[in-house]
């Protein structure tokens, strides 16, 4: 099992009707991308964030899946926009040594292939992540 999880604080100019948006489409993306096997959208407790969001998917094909999604692209284009500190991560039981680099391989695939994106996510104040573009990867 792949768990991918998002950390992330709000721009503190996002209205609550902006918020719930954001978050019903994380939601939304756990309920209808078939490779998702369970997830949890909420309040982020114990780090600097104020929300997470965690997805389990159980293996590569389900992560690109995942990526891929158009759910996922609408909670990009919807959340993305109000987000300034992001932090994306995995966690696996996979034993394979070279998992994180696959990780890495699918996300930078992502990027190359979406120029609204890439500049989403080049425009946050903070991102942590598997290949995470501009600034951020530099």
């Amino acid at each position: 099992m792949i768990y991918h999880g998002n950390r992330f604080t709000l721009r503190p100019d996002a209205s609550p009707e902006q918020v719930e948006e954001a978050l019903e489409s994380l939601r939304n993306q756990g309920r209808v991308i078939p490779a998702v096997k369970s997830f949890v959208v909420g309040r982020d407790f114990g780090g600097d964030y104020e929300w997470g969001a965690v997805f389990a998917i159980e293996d590569l094909d389900g992560y690109w899946e995942y990526l891929m999604h158009p759910a996922h692209r609408n909670t990009d284009r919807v959340g993305l926009p109000l987000v300034d500190r992001f932090a994306s991560f995995d966690v696996t039981d996979d034993p394979d040594p070279e998992m994180g680099a696959k990780i890495t391989e699918l996300h930078q695939r992502r990027y190359d292939n979406d120029a609204e994106l890439t500049e989403l996510i080049s425009g946050l104040g903070e991102y942590s992540g598997s290949a995470a573009p501009g600034k951020h990867g530099a």
